[in-house]
């Protein structure tokens, strides 16, 4: 089984959320979610871990939101956004103070895993502040330069651009998307 294959294979049921009634579902984002996507990013940037994103940035990119929802509030999100033709990265992932340390933010990666897999791409990245989380899901920590398509595209511009002190992970994505390509029992569309 692949390294793609089995992370998503892991952690196949969550248990509802502490004091909610429903189970937590998995989905892709649709127009609708723009605002309460850009509100849950919104409040957690003072954590310092995120990159600001206007309402106007997650309205254009909602289809590459994969949301977690709980009771019919979003609870978290996390974006899916090509860097190439090979290369994509996780970006937004942001889970609800309310919803953490249940396993959300790990279920939203391995929907990325899952969709990055089946688009076709051969590796999935992130830029984090909190690399050992990352690690723990399969990732590997790289040198910066390793992610030449992320620089061009986003840190070139930085103000922050080689002191921003964030880590590079990287997960090579080998053999395709799980069998079924869906989590949810939702299939994945671009």
């Amino acid at each position: 089984m692949t390294g793609a294959v089995a992370l998503h294979a892991r952690r196949s049921a969550v248990p509802a959320l502490a004091g909610r009634s429903g189970p937590l579902t998995l989905r892709q984002a649709t127009p609708e979610d723009a605002r309460e996507i850009f509100n849950l990013i919104a409040l957690h940037l003072n954590e310092g871990h995120l990159l600001p994103r206007s309402l106007a940035e997650v309205s254009a990119h909602t289809h590459r939101f994969v949301v977690a929802v709980d009771d019919g509030e979003i609870v978290g999100c996390a974006d899916l956004a090509p860097l190439s033709r090979t290369v994509a990265e996780v970006r937004s992932l942001v889970v609800s103070a309310a919803a953490r340390s249940g396993g959300v933010g790990g279920r939203l990666v391995d929907a990325l895993v899952a969709r990055a897999a089946l688009a076709g791409f051969e590796r999935l990245c992130a830029f984090t502040h909190a690399p050992a989380y990352f690690v723990q899901l399969g990732f590997s920590i790289v040198p910066h330069a390793w992610i030449p398509e992320k620089i061009s595209a986003d840190c070139g511009t930085c103000a922050q651009f080689r002191r921003c002190g964030q880590y590079a992970v990287m997960l090579p994505l080998y053999g395709g998307p799980p069998k079924g390509g869906h989590y949810e029992g939702t299939s994945f569309h671009g």
